[in-house]
């Protein structure tokens, strides 16, 4: 566990409003996530007691304190010191879906858009032969539903070395932890369209 950093304290009656607002966001976002202080700390490697203090505005982080906050809450620094609301409705029309990076004949989508709150859901499509890469992934450990919009979908899931293949049609979901390997292929001739929703995010 890396040694975390010494709590400030700060005069009850006049605590910076940074200091105040920065707790505040922390401590909103961590109830999203339904994480108790000991979750959180033992993930940042710090102490209940220095959480505690840094989400009532009464002791201030190093950034890289922050950094191991922050991704175990599932965003970035840059996220955690936004001036967005925590909560609010939030539009986002199909031709606006931020597009993520993947591999030849795939198409991945943010729909749940960040900070991340209490789900993270994506989209997919992948052309006929296409795959999400050559080897099954992890990513945190949280409850995963993929259900299949359109297509057919083969899930491998499983140990590497004895992955176990279930095939999905339109309307067909399957549950999982995003701990365990999973892999997405399109071994038909159609396109396929899927959907990912994971709770609560993982780590980026």
């Amino acid at each position: 566990m890396s040694p975390e950093p010494a709590a400030r304290n700060v005069a009850v009656g006049t605590p910076e409003a940074d200091t105040v607002r920065l707790g505040a966001r922390i401590r909103a976002y961590r109830a999203m996530r339904q994480m108790t202080l000991r979750d959180l700390a033992g993930q940042a490697g710090a102490s209940p007691g220095f959480i505690s203090q840094l989400e009532r505005g009464r002791a201030s982080a190093s950034i890289g304190m922050l950094r191991r906050i922050s991704g175990a809450l599932g965003l970035t620094v840059a996220e955690l010191f936004s001036e967005d609301e925590v909560v609010g409705h939030r539009l986002v029309r199909r031709s606006d879906r931020p597009e993520l990076p993947t591999g030849p004949g795939t198409r991945k989508y943010l729909i749940s858009q960040r900070p991340l709150q209490n789900l993270e859901i994506y989209s997919g499509e992948f052309d006929p032969g296409a795959s999400t890469g050559d080897e099954a992934y992890t990513h945190g450990d949280s409850q995963e539903i993929l259900l299949v919009l359109r297509g057919r979908a083969v899930l491998r899931i499983g140990p590497p070395e004895s992955p176990i293949s279930y095939e999905l049609g339109p309307g067909d979901s399957i549950e999982y932890r995003t701990s365990t390997p999973h892999r997405v292929l399109n071994e038909g001739a159609e396109p396929l369209e899927v959907l990912w929703m994971i709770g609560p995010p993982t780590p980026s």
